[in-house]
Order: C-alpha cells, then sequence, then structure tokens
C-alpha cells in the first residue's frame, strides 16, 4: 500500500499515542449533552447557561500558542471554537503530555470529546472553554484543505464530482452545506409520509426481488437464486404487488422503496433510484390530480417555507391548479403536427422528419413517447400534468371513458423531467390479458423494456379489484427540484459510479 507523506506521519503519531498508554480508539462511550448550533443559537453569557457541556466531533483547525490553544470543533450541526488551556486540562506532572499529544500528535480530523464551560471572547465569540479533552478516534488520512475568509469565500474547495460522489464521506466533513441537501430529502419523505397516513392509507413492503419483472416499461437486473434454482429480477416497480393488496381488501397502501432498472446514466437518471408508489381504491386519475396538486403543494410549504422553490434561474411554484393538457394536445403545440389519426408507419416517418432516432422495434407507442421525449418536454416548466395516452403506451392503464385508443393516465412534468406517473388502474383482468400478449409481440420484436406477462397477478384480477387509482413520485427528481441541484448524483448519497482506477504505486 503506498502511503503520502502525510499518511506515514499519522500512523507514526498513532504509535507514539499508543506508547504513551493512550486508547487511539476508545470502546467507552462519552456522553454528549450539547451540539455546536445548539450553543451558538442559545448560550446567554447573563443566564451562564452551557456551563457543564459536553461536546464531540472531528478537530478541523488548531492554533498552538504556548500554555493555550484555540481550536475549532465540527459535530454533525456545525463548527464552535474551543479555548484550551494546558494547566486546566492536564494539571502538575501531566504538562508534559499535553505538550506531547496536543501540541504534536493529534491531526486535523481526529474525534476528540470535549467538557468545559461556554463563554464569550473579547472579540465576540462564543467558545468553549474546555477543561477535559479526550481522543475518540485517530484520523489517518489528511482531510482535503478548504479554506473560507471571513465573508465566507471558499477557496481550494473540495469541488471535483468524482472524488466528491465517491468519497461522499469526506465531501460531507469538508463541505458540510452538502449535508442540508440529505436533511431536505429526509423532510420531504416525512412530510410525504405524515400526509398519506392523515388519510388513512397503510404504509407496506412489497418483495425486491422478483420472479416476473413488471409494472413498467424497463430493462431488468437479472439474477440467480440457488435454492430455489430459478431467475430472479431486481424490481423495476412495486405496482403490481400494491395492486394485490387492494384486490386483497386494503383502501389504500404505499410504499417508498428503492427500484431498479439496467438502462442509461445521466443527470437525471440513476440505475438505483427512489419511488413513492400509492393505490387508492374507489378514485380515479381525476381525483389523483387532486391529490398530488393538494400533497405537493403541502410538502414544498412543509420543507421549503413557501410554494416557490428556485431551480437553476427558474421559479418553480408547486401551487396549485397545474395546467394540463392531453398528451396529442402538447405534441400539437410544440411541433404543429396532430398525431391523433397516425399509424405506425406515419409515426415512424414523422420523428424521421423531425430526425429523431427510431428503429424497427419500436411500436407506436415507443414512437409516440421518443416524438413527445424530444420535442416537448423540455418546454414543460412550471408543474403540468401530460394526460390521456395511447393505449399501446401503458399496458396497465384502463381505457379512457370517452376516448377511443386512449386510457386514463397522467404525468406530472416540472422543469422539463416527469416526477410523477398515475393512473386509472385496469381491472378488467380479460382487457389486462390481452395488452400483456400485445406486450409479447413488442418483446418478440426486440423490445427489451416490453413487459412480462404475469400470471398470478391476472389471477388476482379474477378475483376482483376495485376500482383503483394509482400514482408514482420520482423521490429524487421531486429533491433536485427542491433542493436547486441539477444533477440527480447530488441528491444520492452514493450514487452509482464506474469502477475506480487503481493509483499506480
Amino acid at each position: 500500500m503506498h502511503l503520502s507523506e502525510q499518511e506515514i506521519i499519522r500512523r507514526d503519531n498513532l504509535q507514539k499515542i499508543r506508547e504513551l498508554g493512550i486508547d487511539p480508539y476508545p470502546a467507552e462511550k462519552f456522553a454528549v449533552n450539547a451540539h455546536a448550533a445548539q450553543i451558538l443559537a442559545e448560550f446567554d453569557a447573563e443566564a451562564g447557561n452551557f456551563q457543564d457541556a459536553s461536546l464531540a466531533g472531528r478537530l478541523m483547525m488548531s492554533r498552538v500558542m504556548g500554555k493555550a490553544s484555540f481550536a475549532e470543533l465540527q459535530d454533525s450541526t456545525g463548527r464552535i471554537q474551543l479555548y484550551i488551556a494546558r494547566d486546566e486540562i492536564c494539571p502538575g506532572e501531566d504538562k508534559e503530555l499535553y505538550n506531547t499529544v496536543f501540541k504534536k500528535l493529534l491531526d486535523i480530523g481526529d474525534f476528540i470529546g470535549v467538557k468545559g464551560h461556554v463563554f464569550t471572547t473579547r472579540t465576540g465569540e462564543t467558545t468553549v472553554h474546555v477543561t477535559e479533552l479526550k481522543l475518540l478516534s485517530k484520523s489517518l488520512r489528511p482531510l482535503p484543505v478548504v479554506k473560507r475568509d471571513d465573508e465566507g469565500h471558499v477557496f481550494d474547495a473540495f469541488t471535483d464530482p468524482e472524488l466528491r460522489y465517491r468519497q461522499r464521506y469526506v465531501d460531507l466533513t469538508v463541505n458540510p452545506e452538502i449535508k442540508q441537501i440529505f436533511l431536505t430529502r429526509s423532510r420531504l419523505i416525512t412530510s410525504m409520509r405524515r400526509y398519506f397516513d392523515e388519510q388513512g392509507w397503510l404504509e407496506v413492503e412489497t418483495p425486491i426481488l422478483q420472479p416476473i419483472h413488471g409494472g413498467a416499461a424497463a430493462r431488468p437486473f437479472k439474477t440467480h437464486h440457488n435454492t430455489l434454482d430459478m431467475p430472479l429480477y431486481l424490481r423495476i416497480a412495486n405496482e403490481l404487488y400494491l395492486k394485490r393488496l387492494i384486490v386483497g381488501g386494503f383502501d389504500g397502501v404505499y410504499e417508498f422503496g428503492k427500484m431498479f432498472r439496467n438502462e442509461g446514466m445521466d443527470r437525471t437518471h440513476n440505475p438505483e433510484f427512489t419511488s413513492m408508489e400509492i393505490y387508492v381504491a374507489y378514485k380515479d386519475y381525476v381525483w389523483m390530480m387532486e391529490m398530488v396538486e393538494e400533497c405537493l403543494e403541502r410538502v414544498t410549504r412543509e420543507v421549503t417555507g413557501g410554494t416557490v422553490v428556485q431551480v437553476g434561474d427558474r421559479e418553480i411554484d408547486f401551487a396549485g391548479p397545474y395546467e394540463r393538457l392531453t398528451m396529442f394536445e402538447a405534441i400539437e403545440r410544440h411541433t404543429g403536427v396532430d398525431i391523433s389519426g397516425m399509424d405506425e408507419e406515419a409515426l415512424r416517418d414523422l420523428c424521421k422528419k423531425f430526425h429523431i432516432e427510431v428503429d424497427k422495434t419500436m411500436g407506436k407507442g415507443k414512437l409516440i413517447d421518443e416524438l413527445f421525449g424530444e420535442k416537448v418536454e423540455d418546454h414543460l416548466i412550471q408543474p403540468t400534468y401530460i394526460t390521456d395516452y395511447p393505449i399501446e403506451m401503458t399496458p396497465l392503464a384502463k381505457k379512457h371513458r370517452s376516448s377511443e385508443g386512449l386510457v386514463e393516465r397522467f404525468e406530472l412534468f416540472v422543469n422539463g423531467k416527469e416526477i410523477a406517473n398515475a393512473y386509472s388502474e385496469l381491472n378488467d383482468p380479460i382487457d389486462q390479458r390481452q395488452r400483456f400478449e400485445d406486450q409479447l409481440k413488442l418483446k418478440e420484436r426486440g423490445d427489451e423494456e416490453a413487459m412480462e406477462l404475469d400470471e398470478d397477478f391476472l389471477r388476482a384480477l379474477e378475483y376482483g379489484m376495485p376500482p383503483t387509482s394509482g400514482l408514482g413520485i420520482g423521490i429524487d427528481r421531486l429533491t433536485m427540484m427542491l433542493t436547486n441541484q441539477l444533477s440527480i448524483q447530488e441528491v444520492l448519497f452514493f450514487p452509482q459510479m464506474k469502477p475506480e482506477r487503481k493509483m499506480e504505486p
């Protein structure tokens, strides 16, 4: 293993600490009763609070000045200054221990625990006057040095995306503002879950390993179970299992879960992503549009304090109602062409006219999807419902109640990206079987994303499923909107990446 000069020095310091009889990785707990942000927000010199404070975190700065030193400790909430006097933390014969350990053997990045009382320095900075200090964990690699001036300007920042995403633990340490993205993500999920729970809907869990990949048009990841000697797939959706639960008698079920699709990667796609899917009995897609508006407006208010969020150079308003366009209306608005009466060959010719790449495996639904994606999506900035899709595009949605050849489906687009997809769910088992069989024909033509025929799901429908509306929301993309991030990698702790290149010795 090749070590840098700094790594060699830190390992040497580690050995010297052990030789002094100090355990650099102690097992006993360190009791914490305060945090940096709490002290900075609540300390009152006149009230004399925080006189027995106990904090733990990383040592991020140290200025040794003879018998006294100043340092900075960073915990999960922020940074705070420490004042350390040698004669107080190492009285009598232990002064030499202080000189050896604190001055020479502690390094930036080490985890320490401190106890003491809080005061305000002559320059007005809230500071912990340390009376006890304990090494909790020795850091053997130096952190990147990120410098900030008094006005908040950052120098030598740790900004390389390749390093930040691969070493998220370093990113979170030296760029602590990144934590706010993930705190917002957590609050988003909590807020949405609370909204569903208030309606009386049940949070459930469904299988991740599935014998048949279904519920969406996507290429799956495939594996093999040795004991059962059968292939299994990482789920591309949890739709068919959730609808089985509606058949079983629940009025409303939802699940936050990971989905896996063996597809391309870009700024809005990761092969592993988080989706929320919900199914509510006795409802339709018109009701679902109203529910989504109410839910997203509430979630946005609770998470950001208002309904308008900044996304790049645009302001997006999540307050309802949202504009509604049928898919054919949207395509005609942005291409000038009415495609409602076109057959497969006419659609193929139109795509070629617009220089959209197509191939022989694409059926009518795929061609319309490509046309919509290339010519319409980028124009849908404010929250917009695209409704009433061609039947070929949506094998699991109910036929439209008044328009032949369409289904009752909507997708919600924001800032040019789809963040939600919903149907009036197909509950006619005979119609559903025919749709599955049509998908098999597409599969025979080479469409790797076509759905399989799921006999057990058809059996469930044959027992009877009430009228139901279902919805899926992409949590990663919604988080991007609410945190003003243009890349999905920024809202995932550990995005998928190519294998790391081995360093040359």
